[in-house]
């Protein structure tokens, strides 16, 4: 059996996953930021319902000890909470920024960093942070919103190889669209300032959220029962993208890069100093 905590549990992806990990026989510290929005839920002996505003770092330790109080040990941190902006970074106000960065990234840093030590006392877990097929391909409209899934690719990526010796594991998970109500208004702001130069290309990806919305081709359900798959690998892998649109993302994003590289190396690597020189010094 396995120990989760996992953040913004009362909805969505979190919700869904809360539910199959105590079917499978795991348990779990299920936390939102109203606890009675985690009535969703039910009863279960092996559920513990906390209230956590990620951005709350004292709250997190609190939720944290709590956690291993109940249980005895955290297995799996699952860093789930956050929320989508939909506008060009021109037209994003300092205020969307920092609210989105606040939550997306330093509410992650802050219950990861509560929950670290009691994993490094353990000498095992597994951290799986939730970023986005915008983690790792950008998209007009999403810019400011992926920026903060690409910070939580590379906080991973470091956090994987800080964590083996210690015997912890982490994984970022890269989902594509799936059908939850990620484009509803609780999951999704949107810039309200609108500049018409931007009318070709973010404009059009505003007219595709409206009608996107539970008409995307991704199974909730299916990715809730393959996150306890994850959870329960004895080798995960640092990246586990969900999704045909994402490994198609991925695909496509590998391939440019590849390109770009062959057609600028020769640039690209006359910037270092000549052998001949290097090797005299």
């Amino acid at each position: 059996m396995r120990i989760w905590f996992i953040t913004g549990a009362s909805r969505g992806f979190g919700a869904l996953i809360t539910k199959e990990a105590l079917s499978a026989g795991d348990a779990v510290v299920a936390t939102a930021r109203r606890l009675e929005s985690l009535d969703v839920l039910g009863r279960h002996e092996n559920l513990l319902t906390l209230a956590l505003d990620v951005t709350n770092e004292e709250q997190a330790r609190a939720a944290a000890a709590a956690a291993v109080e109940r249980f005895g040990r955290i297995d799996v941190l699952l860093n789930n909470a956050g929320y989508g902006l939909l506008g060009a970074v021109e037209e994003a106000t300092t205020e969307e920024i920092e609210k989105i960065y606040r939550t997306n990234v330093f509410g992650l840093l802050a219950v990861t960093r509560v929950v670290l030590p009691q994993m490094r006392r353990q000498r095992s877990g597994h951290i799986i942070n939730i970023s986005s097929i915008g983690g790792y391909s950008a998209f007009t409209g999403w810019g400011v919103y992926g920026s903060t899934k690409f910070a939580i690719e590379g906080l991973t990526e470091a956090l994987a190889k800080e964590l083996a010796p210690l015997g912890i594991k982490a994984t970022v998970v890269e989902p594509g669209f799936f059908r939850t109500d990620f484009l509803d208004e609780q999951s999704l702001a949107v810039s309200p300032l609108s500049i018409s130069d931007y009318g070709e290309t973010v404009g059009v990806m505003r007219e595709f959220a409206k009608t996107a919305n539970h008409a995307q081709p991704g199974d909730p359900a299916r990715l809730a029962k393959a996150m306890v798959q994850l959870a329960h690998a004895d080798n995960p892998p640092l990246r586990m993208p969900f999704g045909s649109d994402t490994v198609a993302a991925i695909e496509a994003k590998n391939a440019h890069v590849a390109g770009e590289l062959a057609a600028w190396r020769e640039l690209a690597v006359s910037t270092d100093f000549p052998k001949e020189s290097a090797s005299a010094h």
